[in-house]
């Protein structure tokens, strides 16, 4: 989506505004029912959710394909893709959670899964621009319904470790409650420098769903009710600071890959190919560092690997940001600087969703997966949603927005290299209830 943003803008008739829109939809739908999903798993299956979530998102992508325009695109890409990943990606966490009891199996199990996902998200670009270069953007679409296809055929090998519980209670009214505050806080943020009335009462509405939401799981467990959301999740400092450096590990992946992309296709007039060369900078990066997550975690604490990983993705940041307006040659700039930041993300990723995942048992698996993801998606939502919009106030001045845009990265970057510094050195205690 981000390196084909000019021609998607061109076919369907709308902007790189509309297209940001889409994107930020995109990631906002998994990151407000990232956490439904994952209560799902244990009424229904885990391994349920993951094909049901595998066809919705297949579907989607058909849809996305066949666009006519930006609304059927926002119905398939942003809706269909959305709901299909937030019953996807829970199961995958889930299961490994719980196919995987000690802390070396399970950090490199974690190191496998998340180095794909930071490879899936880094290589995206180039396999995109390559198909929307000879091809067209549609293709790729077509691309991700073959996939999963392929996958929901393989899918069949996997053993649920544990079976369905059709009797848990599921909390409808507050999925309804989270989703529409986060909802409102992302739109809200999307208003900044359009309308400043907007974005206020957006942000503000959004606060009150989500005030009301924690008063509603309070008074749920009060009452000896199961709520969509324990709030002893929130009760455990070392997860707690985990789930920042989460949140932030995926706005700063997000947020400089659409803001890279847009600076070159639009202000530099990149193609799409070009575009995505770019980004293999990144890939190798997150590779690298992700398939050494197992034996990093055997040598040095956890939080030392995400301290490092936020040291060396600012310096990333710094080197973009500083070289960049006195160099002409952007390739010199950038593939350093992406594989800096590629480098980094891979090297905090695992330890951060481990340090989540490890503070809590078995029996609180699925909601602690849920939150987790939940809380990245939202990153990745704020990231598209903060960079982009000062990127694309004043794309006439693309200089000075690109390098606003990486200063704002760079400031929240800075606050999770503060929460990382925060974390214990040694294994956090495990939760109990």
């Amino acid at each position: 989506m981000n390196v084909a943003i000019s021609d998607i803008a061109h076919d369907l008739g709308t902007d790189v505004h509309g297209v940001q829109t889409a994107i930020t939809l995109f990631l906002l739908t998994m990151a407000a029912l990232m956490i439904p999903g994952s209560k799902l798993t244990d009424r229904v299956g885990r391994k349920r959710c993951l094909v049901a979530g595998l066809a919705v998102y297949g579907a989607g992508a058909v849809i996305g394909a066949l666009a006519p325009g930006l609304g059927f695109l926002i119905l398939g890409y942003s809706v269909f893709e959305g709901v299909g990943s937030a019953l996807l990606i829970p199961p995958v966490y889930i299961l490994t959670t719980m196919l995987f009891t000690d802390v070396t199996s399970r950090a490199k199990a974690f190191g496998l899964i998340s180095g794909m996902a930071g490879v899936g998200a880094a290589a995206g670009p180039l396999i995109g621009g390559l198909i929307t270069t000879t091809v067209s953007w549609r293709a790729s679409f077509l691309l991700q319904a073959a996939v999963v296809a392929g996958i929901i055929v393989l899918s069949r090998r996997i053993v649920d470790p544990a079976p369905p519980d059709p009797t848990r209670s599921f909390d409808t009214f507050g999925a309804v409650l989270s989703g529409a505050g986060l909802f409102f806080v992302v739109v809200g943020i999307l208003q900044a420098g359009n309308n400043n009335a907007l974005l206020a009462l957006f942000l503000a509405i959004g606060g009150a769903f989500l005030a009301w939401f924690f008063a509603h799981i309070r008074s749920m467990e009060r009452a000896g009710k199961e709520p969509l959301l324990s709030t002893g999740l929130f009760r455990v400092r070392t997860s707690n600071l985990a789930l920042v450096t989460q949140n932030i590990q995926w706005l700063i992946l997000m947020g400089i890959s659409f803001v890279v992309s847009v600076f070159l296709q639009v202000v530099r007039g990149y193609t799409a190919i070009q575009t995505g060369l770019v980004f293999t900078a990144a890939t190798a990066g997150v590779l690298l560092s992700s398939l050494a997550a197992e034996r990093l975690a055997g040598r040095r604490a956890q939080r030392t690997l995400v301290a490092a990983g936020f040291v060396t993705t600012l310096s990333g940041i710094a080197l973009m940001l500083g070289f960049s307006q006195i160099s002409s040659n952007l390739f010199v700039v950038l593939l350093p600087a992406l594989f800096l930041i590629g480098t980094g993300i891979g090297v905090m990723l695992t330890p951060s969703v481990n340090v989540v995942q490890s503070a809590f048992p078995e029996k609180l698996q699925g909601e602690i997966s849920g939150l987790s993801r939940s809380v990245s998606n939202l990153g990745s939502s704020f990231g598209t949603a903060i960079a982009g919009t000062i990127l694309v106030s004043d794309l006439a001045h693309g200089n000075r927005s690109y390098a606003l845009a990486l200063v704002a990265i760079s400031v929240i970057g800075l606050i999770g290299l503060g929460a990382a510094l925060l974390l214990p050195r040694g294994p956090a205690p495990s939760a109990t209830a």
